[in-house]
């Protein structure tokens, strides 16, 4: 069995998605359909523009998205589709990229939604308040404790559960530190300030969340052709209500991708197709689920090597 799996932010890199747009017709005219979409030329900052740019999040997470359905139109101008996924997951703002590729919402409306997330989330806390780790070496049970004994009365909360060894911590810049300096003194291999403008993933967003449900109401859902392991839940969901409060749930939940893959691998999943940018689900992936396969889909060349 076969999952497609979509990056989350982080895997931005300036160039992104351009070689399946030269190669396929029908990579292209997502980024042109994104574009249009958004009323502005994405694609310029993609391909030509600076990273400080494109990592802004209102620009990373459509960014990312368009480079993920990209390679999947190109996947599919080569045989493959929807039709060869037994299951479709994402991390975080994957989550919407996976949907798109599932044929649950329009490329246009979720290009809209993940600028509007974007923004939301930017404007949900004053820059400098919040504040992620990641913290290395702990398992989610010490991560979430050691969360809560930093608050001290603030935000403080395990965000994603990446992997058995890779938990991110988020909330106020003050709490966010102090569990930082606590994760060394339980055993942590390291704990790092991630060099993010928010606190996603945890209460603080709860603003932004509003907006997201206001925005998600007025948005068409189908049924996923093929079922979404969700965030927030670890579990499948086909459902388009479920799916649409569980969108909303994500903001301010915590993401549970070591649970997922866990979920996916005890359904028969053996192997994972990360679409997009980067490699960094893959890495998890493996980590999680030693028996996993992994393949690549974000350049031309990945798409070759899968024909072969």
């Amino acid at each position: 069995m076969r999952a497609f799996v979509f990056p989350g932010q982080g895997a931005q890199v300036i160039g992104m998605g351009r070689e399946l747009a030269e190669a396929y017709p029908a990579a292209r005219d997502v980024f042109a359909e994104v574009n249009e979409a958004l009323g502005e030329k994405l694609s310029d900052l993609i391909w030509n523009g600076d990273i400080e740019t494109l990592t802004l999040t209102q620009n990373a997470q459509p960014a990312l998205m368009a480079t993920s359905i990209a390679a999947f139109r190109a996947l599919e101008a080569e045989g493959f589709g929807i039709k060869d996924a037994d299951f479709v997951a994402g991390h975080s703002l994957g989550e919407y990229s996976a949907l798109c590729a599932s044929g649950a919402i329009s490329l246009a409306d979720t290009a809209r939604l993940l600028r509007l997330r974007g923004q939301a989330m930017q404007e949900a806390v004053p820059v400098g308040q919040g504040a992620m780790a990641a913290i290395l070496g702990l398992d989610f049970a010490a991560v979430d404790q050691l969360a809560r004994d930093a608050a001290e009365g603030e935000v403080c909360q395990a965000a994603n559960d990446n992997d058995p060894a890779q938990v991110v911590i988020s909330g106020h810049k003050a709490a966010v530190e102090r569990a930082a300096a606590l994760a060394k003194e339980r055993g942590a291999k390291r704990a790092l300030m991630l060099p993010v403008s928010a606190p996603f993933h945890s209460a603080l967003m709860q603003p932004a969340a509003a907006v997201m449900a206001e925005a998600l109401a007025a948005v068409e859902i189908a049924a996923p052709a093929v079922p979404l392991v969700a965030n927030v839940r670890a579990s499948a969901v086909t459902d388009p209500g479920e799916i649409r409060r569980l969108l909303v749930e994500q903001v301010t939940g915590s993401v549970r991708w070591r649970e997922s893959v866990e979920y996916l691998a005890g359904a028969g999943v053996t192997e994972f197709w990360e679409i997009g940018a980067g490699k960094a689900l893959s890495g998890m992936i493996k980590r999680i689920s030693k028996e996993a396969v992994t393949k690549n889909v974000g350049a031309p060349a990945d798409i070759a090597a899968l024909k072969a």
